[in-house]
């Protein structure tokens, strides 16, 4: 009986030896369970702010994109104007190479007008010249007469 209850000692002592062991793993388990459920949450946190930062990004491409299509569909409106008054240019410039030989004729009407105008001019100069000779010589006639008047006036009154 004494070695039997010797043994069953034994094996209380190793079981209870076990049980500590298994309680020290279990609470070691059981810290590294709370650690993991910690850095579990904070990489969710983390994934969160993430997919919060993404979506952000793509609100603000996809405003990028409609702006950018907005800016395009006018460009292209633009691009069209453009092209209608570039057309509208070439047609207008074939015009005036058309009428550039007109021009060309009233270019040369407008030059022998000139060289008439510059002749009647040069002769007008002239005859002004002739007018203010004239005048200056009734000037000075005027003032003889005049002179002529004073002395007949002297005159007679002296005598």
């Amino acid at each position: 009986l004494k070695e039997e209850n010797a043994v069953l000692r034994s094996k209380i002592n190793k079981l209870q030896i076990l049980s500590e062991t298994q309680a020290d793993k279990m609470r070691k388990l059981e810290k590294k369970l709370e650690e993991n459920k910690i850095k579990e949450e904070k990489e969710t946190q983390d994934l969160e702010a993430m997919v919060q930062h993404v979506e952000q990004n793509l609100q603000l491409m996809t405003k990028r994109a409609v702006k950018a299509e907005n800016s395009t569909a006018k460009l292209r409106q633009e691009n069209a104007l453009l092209q209608a008054e570039l057309r509208s240019s070439k047609l207008e410039n074939e015009a005036l190479r058309v009428g550039q030989a007109g021009l060309a004729a009233a270019k040369q009407n407008a030059e022998v007008a000139l060289q008439h105008l510059l002749q009647v001019t040069t002769s007008s100069r002239a005859s002004i010249r002739q007018l203010v000779s004239g005048a200056e010589s009734l000037q000075l006639v005027a003032d003889l007469l005049k002179s002529i008047d004073r002395i007949s006036e002297v005159s007679e009154d002296g005598q």
